[in-house]
Order: C-alpha cells, then sequence, then structure tokens
C-alpha cells in the first residue's frame, strides 16, 4: 500500500478468503472479499453417494489454502482434507488409496492430471486442458455434478447389461450342450438354439443405446466398494 495511505483506521479486520482493498488518491476507500463457494447440488450430490453409489469415503485433495478447503469442506459434509498440496502430493496420495480399495478420482486442472491416472477410475470436469483431459479416463464436458452422476449410472447400467449378455448367453449354451449330450437334442436343433441365444445376447445389449427416464437420483436414500471423489 502506499506509505501515506489515509483512512487506516478504516480497514477491517483481516477475514477469510481474497481481500481486494481499493485506494483511490492515497485513501483507503473500499474493500473487497472473495471466497470460493459450493455449487448449489453439491450438498445433495456429496450426500446420495454412499447409499446411491457404495462409496463410502470421501476426501478433498487440493492445492489451495487449508483454510478455504476446510471451508469448503464444511459445506458440503466431507470431513476428510488434504490441502496445499503439489501435484506430486496428490500423485502419492491416490496411489496409497488406490492399494488399499478402488478410488475415483474428480479433477478440473492441470495439476490433477497424474492423480487422474493413478486413481482407478479417473473423471475430468470441463475442457480447461488437453493434458488433464488425455490423463482421465472419462471426460465430462460440461462442468456439472449431475453429469458425474448420470456417467456413474450409464456405467453401472452398462456393466449390468454386458453382464447379462454375456454370462447368460453361456449358461443358455452350457444347458444346451447338457441337452446335446443327454440325446435330448439333436444337432440340428442344438445349432439352432446356439442362433437363438446369440440373437437373444445381442438383444439384451442393445438396450444399453436405450436412455433411462432417470440418469440422476439427488436426495434419494436407500445400500460397500472403498472409492474417494476427490477434487481441486
Amino acid at each position: 500500500m502506499p506509505r501515506h495511505l489515509r483512512g487506516v483506521e478504516l480497514i477491517p479486520a483481516h477475514a477469510e478468503g481474497l481481500e481486494c482493498f481499493v485506494v483511490i488518491d492515497e485513501q483507503f476507500t473500499a474493500v473487497y472479499r472473495f471466497r470460493d463457494e459450493p455449487r448449489s447440488e453439491g450438498v445433495s450430490f456429496i450426500k446420495h453417494l454412499n447409499p446411491r453409489h457404495h462409496i463410502d469415503r470421501l476426501m478433498i485433495v487440493s492445492g489451495d489454502r487449508e483454510s478455504e478447503v476446510r471451508y469448503l469442506a464444511d459445506q458440503v459434509g466431507i470431513s476428510e482434507v488434504y490441502a496445499q498440496k503439489t501435484p506430486e502430493e496428490k500423485l502419492t496420495i491416490v496411489r496409497a488409496e488406490t492399494l488399499k480399495a478402488r478410488t475415483l478420482y474428480v479433477g478440473d486442472g492441470i495439476n490433477d492430471a497424474p492423480a487422474l491416472m493413478a486413481a482407478t477410475v479417473g473423471i475430468a470436469i470441463g475442457q480447461n486442458s488437453d493434458i488433464t483431459t488425455e490423463s482421465a479416463g472419462v471426460v465430462i464436458m460440461d462442468s456439472s455434478l449431475e453429469k458425474v452422476d448420470e456417467f456413474m449410472h450409464i456405467s453401472r447400467r452398462m456393466r449390468r447389461i454386458v453382464l447379462e449378455s454375456a454370462v447368460g448367453g453361456m449358461a443358455l449354451s452350457i444347458i444346451g450342450m447338457g441337452l446335446a449330450s443327454c440325446g435330448l437334442l439333436s444337432p440340428v436343433a442344438g445349432a439352432v438354439s446356439q442362433e437363438v441365444i446369440d440373437v437373444l445376447a445381442v438383444f439384451n445389449a442393445l438396450r444399453a443405446a436405450i436412455r433411462p427416464k432417470e440418469l440422476t437420483d439427488f436426495g434419494f436414500v436407500p445400500g460397500t466398494a472403498h472409492s474417494l471423489p476427490t477434487a481441486t
């Protein structure tokens, strides 16, 4: 500040967040205070992760000041916080957690790239950096928690459909082979049955192309893989 600043006694006490002092003609005039606020849907999103997606551990791993990170964590209900972490430290944390169980890492900055690669599943939000998007397994173009939830629902549904088609098809084929080995199914009938089984498996797989009515379920409560959504 200028050496002969007037109105110093009017400067308010220091507060958390970013402060911007306005000085006009060496006279203190005003102070602007800025602070990050969580997304409006942040609390409901965090609260629904355990009962709806079986995510039993949540962490925030950030390079920001601890006071600011804890402020945001308290707002959304996350108790485990790692603040003022470098990209290397983030990577170390995620690697250690991934050795214990499957992890999900959500990030949007260049400094998240190493951690995104180390997690079981890395989700990059937005298009802020080509490095970040190349490092992630999933890229969500919109900066939206709703889209993150949609991805989790889509991936779980697709996995279920794939398993139904693969396991169901193999089970029916084994049953058919058993009937054939007992003489209850002729070669021609067996060949036709196998084709029918293949067609059923393909049609079941095509269900993945049908969009469900609802892909998000914020606020639903009423069901654990060890996972950690993390963000900066």
